[in-house]
């Protein structure tokens, strides 16, 4: 088993609310500059939902919001290695193909 295997592995055997900050710390750890671009399709999402908040056409959930509602979630989660899929009203939706 190599470094990765065995430190995956191990993460695995973490708490969801545990395993999800690791990632949050690991995705802090990478220079802006070493991260890949985004496609155009996404890019062109990004713009097209970013004109919708100054048109006033775009419904914005405060991060307090959001992050409360995480976090009440993990606390219900299992402390397994499953995920509990959420049924929340607020989803992210790919951009179109």
């Amino acid at each position: 088993m190599n470094t990765i295997d065995a430190l995956l592995a191990d993460a695995a055997q973490l708490p969801v609310a545990d395993r999800l900050e690791l990632i949050d710390a690991l995705w802090d750890t990478f220079p802006d500059d070493a991260l890949p671009p985004l496609s155009d399709e996404w890019m062109a999402e990004i713009r097209r939902r970013s004109a919708e908040i100054p048109a006033g056409t775009a419904t914005t959930i405060p991060w307090e919001v959001v992050r409360g509602d995480a976090l009440i979630r993990l606390s219900k989660a299992p402390q397994s290695n499953e995920v509990r899929h959420s049924t929340h009203d607020h989803r992210v939706t790919p951009p179109p193909s």
